[in-house]
């Protein structure tokens, strides 16, 4: 079927209009109607080219929200009418080690990315930036009643990139969790680290947020920017989460770690940075990175969010907005994540 969609056709080219086919629904697929789609910046990196070659065009998106419109006769799991959302990938291996044990994010045999990736019919992947997709029964997700839908976008992104990490290494009562920046990611985490249980704090390269941070949840914001900042919180956290792409100076931030804490990178800084290894040794602190979550983990965090009736705070946009709304992430002027309304692109 033809759809509408929004694609780049180069790196330096304004996304535009245009049509896209999506395939017939298979034996154990679903084919969802798009209501909202999210912008990560992911998707902008990916479509000016600064993470590697890609294939032009291409329509990005991966944090899908939507509803089932057609199911194939062999799918048990979702049924037409079913709220439901897609994530960063949309197939996997389902064999290797990593597959088997729930880590499909991970897997050995190659991810199969919602967009710039080629998928097990040979084909290239096209993301959320369309009115329509055909997805894998497995890789759908069931979104709460309680989240509307282009609050829960995000989630499939954003969410579970730092859920993931949070439930590994153990947040909830009696941890303190950093949170470095409070962005698209880092309003997400402040959120469900609070409703964990853990204390929070958000390191930000200034208080202009404190009081979004404070009311997302978190107990403490710190301006970075303060040259005591540094020296007050020595030895504080258990755990801190970078979510931003700039290149820090790692030693001072290893230096707020508690013996065994951990500092867990899930921004992507442009350049490679530093190890400062005597940061790290003296107090067995670990500097560890984390991508996005498992599938379980994703329907894990949509319902948290569902149970406690949060989701990500956003901005609606209109298809013709996208190239606007670029510039504004660029810029980090968005709290705290832009949704299209892809009834715009009818």
């Amino acid at each position: 079927m033809q759809v509408n969609a929004i694609a780049a056709f180069s790196a330096t080219e304004p996304l535009r209009r245009t049509t896209i086919e999506r395939r017939d629904v298979g034996e154990h697929e679903v084919l969802i109607a798009i209501k909202y789609a999210g912008i990560c910046h992911s998707d902008i990196h990916t479509v000016r080219g600064e993470w590697h070659p890609v294939r032009y065009p291409i329509v990005v998106g991966h944090e899908i929200a939507g509803v089932v419109e057609q199911v194939g006769p062999g799918v048990t799991k979702h049924q037409v009418g079913d709220r439901v959302g897609v994530g960063c990938f949309v197939d996997t291996c389902r064999e290797c080690e990593n597959c088997r044990n729930g880590l499909d994010q991970y897997c050995l045999g190659g991810m199969i990315g919602t967009y710039d990736a080629t998928g097990k019919d040979g084909e290239p992947t096209a993301g959320g930036y369309s009115t329509h997709i055909v997805v894998d029964e497995n890789y759908v997700l069931r979104i709460p009643e309680s989240i509307p839908l282009e609050k829960a976008a995000p989630i499939l992104c954003a969410g579970v990139t730092l859920y993931s990490p949070l439930k590994h290494w153990k947040a909830g009562p009696g941890k303190h969790i950093g949170i470095i920046g409070l962005g698209g990611l880092g309003h997400m985490g402040v959120q469900l680290a609070h409703h964990m249980g853990a204390e929070v704090s958000v390191l930000s390269q200034s208080l202009k947020k404190k009081e979004d941070g404070e009311r997302l949840g978190a107990d403490h914001y710190y301006s970075t920017g303060d040259e005591t900042t540094f020296k007050d919180l020595r030895r504080t956290f258990d755990v801190i989460i970078n979510t931003v792409s700039a290149n820090l100076d790692l030693a001072q931030y290893f230096e707020l770690l508690k013996t065994d804490g951990a500092f867990v990178e899930v921004g992507a800084p442009e350049h490679p940075m530093e190890l400062p290894a005597f940061s790290l040794i003296p107090q067995r602190r670990s500097l560890s990175g984390s991508m996005i979550g498992s599938i379980a983990e994703t329907q894990e965090v949509l319902d948290f969010c569902g149970e406690h009736g949060f989701g990500a705070e956003v901005e609606v946009i209109d298809a013709d907005y996208v190239n606007e709304a670029y510039e504004r992430v660029v810029n980090s002027d968005v709290r705290y994540r832009f949704v299209i309304d892809i009834a715009s692109l009818a």
